[in-house]
Formats: C-alpha cells, sequence, structure tokens
C-alpha cells in the first residue's frame, strides 16, 4: 500500500515543485493532533489506493516539519491550513481543498488516473 512520501526540509519542498513540471504532485499538509486531519489522511489513503495513476503524493507533517509548511504558503501564495491537499502542475497549484472538502471522491475527480 503507497503511501505519501514526508517532506522533512525546505530542499524537498522546492524538488516537489520542480517534479511538478513532469508529473502532478498532491501536497498534503497534515496535523497529528487533529480528528479532521486524521479524517482527511484516511480519505487521501482511500483515493491512493484505488488507484493513483501517476500522481506524486507528498505530506507535511505540521508539528514537526513547520518550516516546510510556512514555505508551501509563502511560495504558493496559499494561506496556511490544516489539512490541505494542494495539487501542482507545471510549479502552479491548480486544485486545493482543506478540512472536509478533502474526500477520496473530490481526490478522484481532481486527479487523473493512468
Amino acid at each position: 500500500m503507497p503511501s505519501p512520501t514526508p517532506l522533512h526540509d525546505v530542499h524537498s519542498l522546492d524538488a516537489a515543485i520542480a517534479e511538478s513540471c513532469e508529473r502532478p504532485v498532491l501536497l498534503f499538509k497534515h496535523s497529528r493532533f487533529c480528528g479532521v486531519s486524521c479524517e482527511a489522511l484516511d480519505e487521501l489513503q482511500s483515493h491512493i489506493d484505488g488507484g493513483p495513476g501517476e500522481v506524486a503524493y507528498k505530506m507535511i507533517t505540521v508539528q514537526t516539519h513547520r518550516p516546510v509548511s510556512d514555505a508551501v504558503a509563502q511560495r504558493l501564495g496559499l494561506r496556511h491550513e490544516t489539512p490541505q491537499a494542494i495539487l501542482l502542475r507545471n510549479g502552479k497549484v491548480i486544485w486545493n481543498a482543506s478540512h472536509f472538502r478533502i474526500t477520496a471522491k473530490q481526490l478522484d475527480q481532481a486527479l487523473p488516473k493512468a
């Protein structure tokens, strides 16, 4: 069962943004202490288990990697929210959702399948 790759530093965030020029990248900002975020992570995992296609999934845990979370807001021009799903293509945000709007169905609609 594949799972999102953790982003531990700002350099790995920059690499993920660059990777979005080759294939879609989904950033998932997660809080380990938030029930809503845990539910959103379960929805993301259900989406991935259903056949993720050619998408790179990355996760930022805000408690342990706050500088990366802050860099997401700064570099992509988005307000910080947790949980938050951000889809990138060619270095740009093309879709994002937060809280209860992160569902397997919404992710299936937003993300291309192989």
